[in-house]
C-alpha cells in the first residue's frame, strides 16, 4: 500500500489509475467511509476565499476518529504525504488544502457526536468537530432550551475549524472566544494518535490545539459550555460621526458587568454617502426605515461608525425590557435621530449573517473571490488605525462590511496557541470583501498587503487574526515570545509535519522544525 502511494506521488502517468484504485486503496486502510480521486473533486481543491485552487491526492470522507487515525498513519508511513482537515471550505487562503496530499472532510462526521450533559449544575454539550454551529444552535435550542454562550456571525463553519482559530463574535467580550468555551476534546494529533485532552488531562495538547491552526491534532470532538437560551432579542444599531466617540461607548459597554450592559457589542465602518453596499443603506435593520444624513454633521469625515448591540430577554421579560435597553442608551454618545432597532428570536438573530448569504448567493456576488483581511489592534494604536486605514485607504469602502469592535484580553486563556496585542482591550477589525473576478482581486489583495505592511513598518501592536504567511520569518514575527512554544508543540505532536500543510508554517521536513526550535 505504502509502496503504491508513492508511485502515485511521483509517477506522472499515474493519474489514469487513480479511479480504479479508490476502492481497493479504502480497502487496505479498512476505511468504514469513503475515498475519492482528488483530481475530480471541487470541493477539496478550493475554499471560500477563491484565491488558491490546489488538487490533493484523494478526498477522504470518514465515518469517525478511527478513520482519520488511519489516514493519518498511512501519511506518516511515506516520506512526503501530508493531510489538511477541510471543515465546511470557509478558509481564505487555501490553509485547508493539501496539495498532492489527503484532505478530510470534516463535515461527513458532522452527525457522530451530539450529548446534552448536566455536569455539577452546569450544562454541556458533546459535538463533533465536524458538526456546524448551525446544526448545533438549532438542535440545542429546540431540544433542551439551551444553547452555547459564545459564537462566530456566520454559523455555516465547523466547530474543529473554528476551535482550531479562535472563533469570535459580539459576545465574546463577555464569555470570550469560542476556544473559552471548551472544556474537553477528542483530538486524532499527527501521529495518528486518538487523544482525550482537557485543563486537566494532556492539557498541553488540549491548549496547543485550540488556536492552533491545526498543527498539533484534528478535532473529532468537543465539550461545549452552554447557558440558557433567551427567547427574544432586541437588536439595535446607532451611528457615531467620530471615531473617539464610537470607540468610548464600545469601550464602555465591553468592561461592564454582567447584567449592566447589552449581551452582544460589535460595530462597524460604512462610507458617508449613499452607495448601497458601503454606505447609508447598510444600517437600516428595518427594511422600511431608511437612513436620514440630515442629521449626520456638515463638518463629518468619509466614513462614518455604527455600534451594533444586542439585548436578550425572556418572553416573560418583555415589559422591562425598554426600561433596560433605554437605559444603556441613554449613556451613550450617539448621533440624536439615527437609531434603528428590531425585535427578532434568539435564533434569528444568531442566523443573521445565514440569511445575509441566501441574498448574496441570490445575485452571484458569494460565489465569486473574497479577499478578506482580519486582524486584531491593540487599543494604543486603533486611532491611527483608523486614521490612516478606514479614513484613508478604505475611505471609498471595501464592497462589503468594515467590523470593528473591542475585546478583553482577560476573557482570553493565554496557555493556547492564539496570539493578542499586548493590553487589556483590543480591536478586531474584519475586511470583509465581496469582489468579481478580474482586476479588482489582485488589486484587493494587494491593498491588503499594503495594510498589514504599513502595520509592520509604523510599529502597530497588531496580530492578523485566521493569519497567512508565507516565510518562517513573518510566523516567527507573528508569534514573537510564543515561537519556541508552538514550535516545541509541533515537535510533540506532529514531529514529521503531516498536518495543516496549507497553513505554510511547516514544511514535511523533521529538520527544518528541529532547528526551528534554536529560536
Amino acid at each position: 500500500m505504502i509502496a503504491y502511494l508513492g508511485r502515485i506521488v511521483h509517477d506522472n502517468d499515474a493519474e489514469s489509475k487513480l479511479d480504479d484504485d479508490v476502492s481497493s486503496i479504502s480497502k487496505s486502510l479498512d476505511l468504514q467511509g469513503s475515498i475519492e480521486n482528488g483530481d475530480v473533486s471541487s470541493l477539496a481543491s478550493k475554499d471560500f476565499g477563491g484565491l488558491y485552487s490546489v488538487k490533493p491526492l484523494f478526498l477522504i470522507k470518514p465515518s469517525g476518529a478511527e478513520d482519520i487515525s488511519r489516514v493519518v498513519k498511512l501519511a506518516s508511513r511515506t516520506s512526503n504525504l501530508t493531510v489538511a482537515a477541510r471543515g465546511n471550505g470557509h478558509s481564505i487562503n487555501g490553509q485547508a488544502m493539501a496539495e498532492g496530499g489527503l484532505v478530510i472532510d470534516m463535515c461527513s462526521t458532522e452527525k457522530n457526536h451530539f450529548e446534552f450533559l448536566p455536569i455539577n449544575g452546569s450544562h454541556y454539550i458533546d459535538v463533533s468537530g465536524g458538526a456546524l454551529w448551525e446544526d448545533v444552535l438549532t438542535r440545542c435550542v429546540s431540544r433542551y432550551g439551551y444553547a452555547p454562550r459564545s459564537w462566530t456571525d456566520y454559523l455555516s463553519l465547523t466547530v474543529g475549524g473554528t476551535l482550531s482559530n479562535a472563533g469570535v463574535s459580539g459576545q465574546a467580550f463577555r464569555y470570550g472566544p469560542q476556544t473559552s468555551n471548551v472544556t474537553e476534546l477528542e483530538v486524532v494529533t499527527g501521529k495518528g494518535e486518538i487523544t482525550v485532552c482537557s485543563e486537566t488531562l494532556n492539557s498541553e495538547l488540549f491548549f496547543g490545539v485550540l488556536g492552533g491552526l491545526g498543527q498539533f491534532g484534528i478535532i473529532t470532538r468537543a465539550r461545549i459550555k452552554l447557558q440558557q437560551a433567551p427567547d427574544m432579542v432586541r437588536w439595535i444599531r446607532v451611528v457615531y460621526s467620530e471615531f473617539e466617540e464610537f470607540t468610548r461607548d464600545a469601550e464602555f459597554l465591553v468592561t461592564q458587568k454582567e447584567g449592566e450592559s447589552f449581551d452582544y457589542v460589535e460595530g462597524f465602518v460604512f462610507c458617508n454617502n449613499d452607495d448601497p453596499f458601503n454606505g447609508w443603506p447598510s444600517v437600516p435593520l428595518d427594511p422600511g426605515h431608511e437612513f436620514n444624513p440630515t442629521h449626520i454633521s456638515q463638518t463629518a469625515g468619509s466614513v462614518l461608525y455604527c455600534l451594533e448591540v444586542a439585548f436578550h430577554y425572556r418572553n416573560s421579560d418583555h415589559p422591562t425590557v425598554d426600561t433596560a435597553v433605554n437605559g444603556l442608551l441613554g449613556r451613550l454618545r450617539f448621533v440624536e435621530g439615527l437609531k434603528s432597532q428590531v425585535d427578532v428570536s434568539y435564533t434569528k438573530f444568531l442566523l443573521r449573517v445565514n440569511r445575509a448569504e441566501e441574498q448574496v448567493k441570490a445575485n452571484g456576488t458569494w460565489d465569486g473571490p473574497h479577499p478578506w483581511l482580519n486582524l486584531f489592534v491593540s487599543k494604543s494604536d486603533v486611532v491611527n488605525f483608523d486614521r490612516t486605514v478606514f479614513k484613508t485607504m478604505l475611505k471609498d469602502g471595501v464592497g462589503g462590511p468594515m467590523l470593528i469592535y473591542p475585546l478583553l484580553r482577560s476573557k482570553w486563556d493565554d496557555r493556547t496557541s492564539v496570539v493578542l496585542p499586548e493590553g487589556e482591550i483590543f480591536y478586531i477589525v474584519a475586511l470583509l470583501r465581496f469582489v468579481p473576478n478580474g482586476p479588482s482581486v489582485e488589486k484587493s489583495v494587494a491593498q491588503n498587503r499594503e495594510i498589514v505592511n504599513w502595520c509592520i513598518k509604523v510599529g502597530l501592536d497588531f496580530k492578523l487574526y485566521l493569519p497567512h504567511y508565507q516565510s518562517k520569518e513573518d510566523w516567527e514575527r507573528h508569534f514573537g515570545n510564543r515561537w519556541s512554544r508552538f514550535v516545541e508543540r509541533k515537535a510533540s505532536f506532529d514531529l514529521m509535519a503531516i498536518l495543516a500543510p496549507g497553513q505554510n508554517i511547516f514544511r514535511r521536513d523533521p529538520p527544518n522544525i528541529i532547528i526551528s526550535r534554536e529560536f
